[in-house]
């Protein structure tokens, strides 16, 4: 069809949009994995929260033997003790009862920076000046200190003294107790750096067995989740509180680091942090910033001492008996409250401790060195899958795979972390998945609904609003290619359109056309049929293509018996102008030849430019048949299959006829009205005196075809006037 070519053709640029459609989730992938590099904060954010459910939903379990205890500066033990900060001799008596009972290291979580309130020299300080106090000035300048005392009770058992980085000062907070093994690049360049320290009071510096930090640094929402095993102090580094109080225990001297560079291979002169730690013969994974992601278990109160239990005469020494102690507050007043992703109030001492039995039990939680490119494989490698799948089964069959392995990956991504503690991030993959799905989804939508406006607006004017939303939800019908499929195919032609046109000017015969061709049109397309293309004076159209009809032969035998009747009422409207206008009337006739057969049916053509066609020996018998038409004197002649593929309306059989190109005669049938005619008495009455009057003029027997004609004359159906009038020049000239 010549009205499809360039409607058909501009539907070949759907493919540019199917690019377009790749290019835009390429893009939008290579965005995703840019952002994943980059790891802005919300990015981060959401990889925390995903690591968090995993510890919420498989937390540590605790040794039931708590090798770990807390001392606890609680609530009961400041009503019993009196308020903070303690006598220093009261904390003296705190290690000397807990060396004395067995514990292995004593660690303070506890800063102590200024000489205890209740020492001689500032009890002295106070009351300088009063006459009283000069006698007894000499004797408390004597006395030993509350400080010497609590020095003298460090020196003589495995304690480990706290400080913290601090910003605000300077210096160092005493001598390092253990020494570093280095390898690869200096580790004090990635781990946390503070200008100096918050530290103990000098009195009490150098008397315990080691010095760790206590600092605590959270992430951007103010969780705690790492713990840092080292931190740099003016350049120096030091160990943490939890790992110093382990070297104590454990009689370690020596902490290995490696980092980038420290194998001669593998970093290619990039700096990436550390590597690798080990104390004694215990492997830390730490991050590249030497931080230990905290494994943390459910808070315990078995794991806790009140201070002033421990004070007590009944304290049983089995309590402490070869664990690690730390002393440290847990009373909220004391202001050392941590969040943590399994508790939003912990103190502070409990998760040094806490640490310390991680790296006991070896069950550590860590993101491997390859998570991040596992992560970006599974983001690209499904990302296309969902890609393709979009373009070749669909939304729902992509969804239903995209869904399968975001489950697979969040299921598999939990059960690392809980057999083997190994962080991979589930999250931002899945979400980056889903995004690239609703881009591609919404690509193929705008690209769907563009290909159902293109063919919206190719069909409008050639089939049923009907068969166009049919074509809508099945676009891929008009592709270049056929298939073979049983039509009916309708010819009409004008009848005497040389003499009609004679008088006309161009643009007179264009409207008259149209005129003419738009009811004719307009009957065609209420049967469900598809205009082929016009021929000047001539239409074509066929029925069951490009969408199944099963009634075909029916509707187009219905669509002629319309198209009759729009031309009667188009000749009723042109007499009464041309009546008003003073004009000679010219009654336009047309004929219809109607066929029913296998044909090919499809895109004709190259893909640029194609028409979408019917082809096949059908098309041309059906052509014939219109030109019989005017032989036989009625307007609409039909092949044998199409009047019975609609046995309900009128036809008769008026001939047999050998078409071109065939050996044995065809049966010939004259459609003259619908089924409300081919039910009334007349045409019943007609068919088998019409039956007779044909066998009589096959025999050559004139007597009997005049008494059928003199018969029928006195049925005076309209509809078969003409047939009537064909057969008795029939019989005239002795045919």
């Amino acid at each position: 069809m010549e009205w499809l070519n360039s409607a058909l053709a501009r539907l070949g640029t759907l493919a540019d949009s199917a690019a377009l459609s790749s290019l835009v989730i390429a893009v939008l992938m290579a965005l995703t994995v840019a952002l994943r590099i980059a790891d802005p904060a919300p990015i981060a954010k959401l990889r925390l929260s995903s690591f968090d459910t995993f510890l919420q939903l498989s937390p540590r379990e605790a040794d039931p033997t708590y090798p770990v205890r807390v001392v606890a500066i609680d609530e009961a033990s400041l009503n019993a003790l009196g308020q903070w900060p303690w006598p220093r001799s009261v904390l003296a008596a705190l290690v000397e009862k807990l060396a004395t009972a067995g514990a292995k290291a004593i660690a303070f979580d506890i800063v102590l920076p200024e000489a205890d309130r209740l020492s001689p020299e500032q009890f002295a300080a106070a009351y300088q000046g009063e006459p009283a106090f000069a006698d007894i000035a000499p004797a408390i300048e004597r006395l030993p200190t509350l400080d010497a005392r609590l020095a003298e009770a460090l020196a003589s058992a495995p304690t480990i003294l706290a400080f913290a980085g601090d910003d605000r000062n300077e210096g160092l907070p005493g001598k390092v107790r253990v020494g570093f093994a280095k390898a690869g690049d200096p580790p004090e360049r990635f781990v946390p750096t503070f200008k100096g320290s918050a530290a103990n009071v000098s009195s009490l510096r150098g008397k315990s067995a080691g010095l760790g930090a206590a600092n605590w640094i959270p992430e951007r929402d103010q969780i705690v989740r790492r713990v840092p095993l080292l931190i740099n102090i003016g350049g120096t580094l030091f160990p943490s509180l939890s790992l110093e109080a382990l070297r104590v225990a454990q009689g370690w001297t020596t902490i290995f680091i490696k980092s980038s560079g420290g194998s001669g291979v593998g970093a290619f002169g990039q700096q990436t942090g550390i590597e690798v730690m080990r104390a004694g013969r215990t492997i830390l994974p730490t991050n590249a910033r030497g931080e230990l992601w905290l494994r943390l278990a459910p808070t315990d109160p078995r794991r806790s001492i009140s201070a002033h239990s421990v004070l007590s005469a009944d304290f049983d020494p089995g309590e402490v008996a070869g664990k690690i102690v730390f002393i440290g507050a847990t009373a909220v007043g004391l202001l050392d409250i941590q969040a943590t992703p399994l508790d939003p109030a912990v103190p502070g001492v409990e998760m040094h401790a806490q640490a310390v039995e991680q790296m006991l039990a070896g069950e550590h939680a860590f993101r491997p060195a390859y998570a991040l490119g596992l992560e970006l494989v599974f983001l690209v490698g499904i990302g296309w899958l969902i890609a393709w799948l979009l373009r070749r089964s669909g939304p729902v069959t992509a969804a239903t795979i995209g869904i399968a392995a975001i489950t697979a990956v969040v299921v598999g991504c939990f059960l690392a972390y809980r057999s083997n503690g190994l962080l991979i991030d589930p999250v931002y993959p899945s979400l980056s998945l889903a995004l690239i799905y609703a881009a591609g989804s919404l690509t193929n939508f705008v690209r769907s609904e563009q290909e159902r406006r293109q063919v919206r607006s190719a069909f409008s004017n050639y089939l049923a609003p009907e068969l166009v939303e049919q074509l809508v939800a099945n676009p891929d019908k008009l592709k270049l290619g056929g298939d073979s499929r049983e039509v009916t195919l309708l010819f009409a032609d004008v009848r005497g359109f040389t003499g009609i046109s004679e008088g006309l000017d161009a643009e007179q015969l264009v409207t008259f056309v149209n005129r003419l061709f738009t009811p004719l049109s307009e009957a065609i397309l209420e049967e469900g049929g598809t205009i082929d293309k016009f021929m000047g004076d001539a239409v074509m159209a066929f029925w069951n293509a490009p969408l199944d009809d099963p009634r075909h032969g029916e509707h187009a035998s219905r669509a002629a018996l319309r198209m009759l009747s729009a031309l009667n009422a188009l000749n009723a409207e042109v007499a009464a102008e041309a009546e008003e206008g003073g004009r000679i009337f010219k009654p336009v006739r047309i004929g219809v030849g109607l066929n029913t057969g296998d044909a090919c049916v499809g895109n004709v053509g190259c893909p640029g430019r194609f028409d979408y066609s019917v082809l096949g020996d059908v098309v041309n018998i059906a052509s014939r048949l219109e030109s019989l038409s005017k032989n036989y004197g009625t307007p609409i002649i039909a092949g044998e299959a199409t009047a019975r593929s609609a046995p309900d309306l009128a036809f008769l059989e008026i001939d047999k006829v050998v078409p071109r190109g065939r050996t044995q005669p065809e049966a010939v049938y004259a459609l003259i009205g619908d089924e409300k005619l081919a039910s009334g008495s007349d045409f019943q009455s007609l068919r088998p005196i019409h039956h007779k009057l044909r066998v009589a003029l096959e025999a050559g027997q004139r007597k009997d075809a005049l008494a059928a004609i003199e018969y029928i004359r006195g049925i005076n159906l309209t509809a078969y006037a003409s047939l009537l009038d064909y057969y008795s020049e029939r019989l005239k000239s002795g045919a």
